[in-house]
């Protein structure tokens, strides 16, 4: 049977307290065979409830411009942890806490297309391209990782087609997300 050492800091005077549970059942704590940090909500870089959203178009947008990088529109929020996402004016999510955030994009038209694209915007200018597909009844998608300053960065979906278009709009078709993976620090 292993054993708990318990041993104080060599120069710290502080007091650590290992706080037991209000609970009526019996918990367990597995440590893993490892040397290493415990991470917690104060450790920097772990996000604990990071800012998330999650929206979709619910209404179809007008025919977008041919040939034209046109933002797409997201009028319905499914979650919004942090009302970081304007789901009624500039379409865009704007989080108050730095990181690096995972986000996703889908755009899907039905008709006959040439050529889609899609591309993540920050702060008003291309970022990062998605897919760009040549195919009859598109769906396109696109992801990236982009870091953020919490403060005035903002990041938007943009779509471009060869042919005038409109999305197909539902919350499984046209939608963008994101979710902070990693803290600023």
């Amino acid at each position: 049977m292993s054993l708990i050492a318990m041993q104080g800091g060599a120069t710290g005077t502080g007091t650590v307290t290992l706080l037991a549970p209000v609970t009526n059942t019996n918990q367990t704590l597995t440590l893993p065979d490892a040397t290493g940090t415990v991470l917690t909500t104060a450790t920097a870089g772990v996000p604990v409830n990071g800012p998330a959203f999650s929206a979709y178009q619910s209404s179809a947008q007008a025919a977008l411009t041919s040939t034209t990088w046109t933002k797409i529109v997201f009028q319905t929020e499914e979650f919004d942890t942090a009302s970081a996402f304007d789901s009624t004016t500039n379409y865009r999510f704007t989080p108050q806490v730095a990181g690096y955030y995972q986000f996703s994009g889908c755009i899907t038209v039905g008709s006959s297309v040439t050529t889609v694209a899609t591309a993540f915007y920050k702060n008003g200018s291309v970022f990062k391209y998605g897919n760009q597909v040549n195919s009859n009844g598109a769906l396109i998608q696109g992801s990236a990782l982009i870091y953020l300053n919490g403060s005035t960065d903002y990041v938007e979906f943009y779509a471009l087609f060869v042919t005038s278009q409109s999305p197909v709009a539902n919350a499984a078709s046209t939608y963008f997300q994101a979710a902070m993976v990693r803290s600023a620090v």
